[in-house]
């Protein structure tokens, strides 16, 4: 593996993968980040794990939230002054990062590192965490980072090879993929094509009115503006993202919802 030299900070030195995972899936993602960037890794652990089923989690995460509440945690082996660059990852709890993330902002000092998010989410959350993390981390370089639903996880070790060449974070170059196409009402097929996508996720997601689309040497990608109904009866649009492999049969996934 090799170390790599990175643009960001103009110097050759490993980064660190540090991550929180509750079921297994964020580490998955951050094992991979791990191997292709040849960097070290730690887990993040709350001193009172999060060991109840998915209700009990979900309970317990919003009193924290509430109340603001943090988690209290492990010690770190890691000693994050040692380090410029910091892969952080975490699942998307409630559209932001999990809470055991909260504890270590607000414990920690990331003054002048550069944090690299990464994340593993049920239908979207990329873009508030890391609003969030801009916010609670004013004097850290946060760069754009990855999420990966965690539906689709095994694509994450080819779409992060992507992620990590396009920014330099590793050696290596890939073709630019193209711009969308300007947005259009949606037809018949394109609809379908959405209801594939959408239709067994556990929660309504909308209607889709217009759509972009391009071509990848994957596949083809769809860019859906979507209308649906807030829990206060306002309408609400977001922007949900669908693939479809070139392979023959291949069922359209939805990889991200952006609110």
């Amino acid at each position: 593996m090799a170390v790599i030299t990175s643009i960001i900070t103009g110097c050759a030195q490993k980064p660190l993968v540090l991550y929180y995972s509750e079921t297994g899936t964020t580490k998955t993602v951050a094992e991979e980040l791990q191997k292709q960037l040849g960097a070290d890794i730690e887990c993040i652990e709350a001193e009172v794990p999060y060991t109840g089923n998915f209700q009990e989690t979900i309970q317990r995460g919003q009193r924290e939230m509430q109340s603001g509440e943090t988690p209290a945690l492990k010690p770190l082996k890691s000693k994050i002054s040692d380090y410029d660059v910091i892969f952080l990852g975490y699942p998307i709890w409630f559209g932001n990062y999990a809470m055991p993330i909260a504890t270590l902002v607000k414990e920690n000092d990331f003054a002048g590192k550069t944090i690299i998010p990464f994340c593993t989410f049920g239908s979207g959350g990329l873009n508030t965490s890391t609003e969030a993390l801009k916010k609670a981390l004013p004097k850290a370089n946060i760069k754009a980072g990855y999420g990966v639903r965690t539906a689709r996880v095994a694509s994450a070790a080819k779409e992060l090879d992507r992620f990590l060449k396009e920014n330099g974070y590793i050696e290596g170059t890939v073709e630019p993929l193209p711009d969308y196409s300007a947005q259009q009402p949606v037809t018949e097929e394109e609809k379908a094509i959405f209801d594939a996508a959408c239709s067994d996720y556990q929660f309504p997601l909308g209607t889709p009115s217009t759509v972009g689309k391009r071509e990848t040497p994957d596949g083809t990608d769809y860019q859906y503006t979507v209308k649906s109904m807030a829990p206060d009866s306002t309408e609400v649009t977001s922007t949900i993202f669908v693939t479809v492999g070139k392979e023959a049969g291949a069922k359209p996934e939805f990889t991200q919802v952006v609110r």
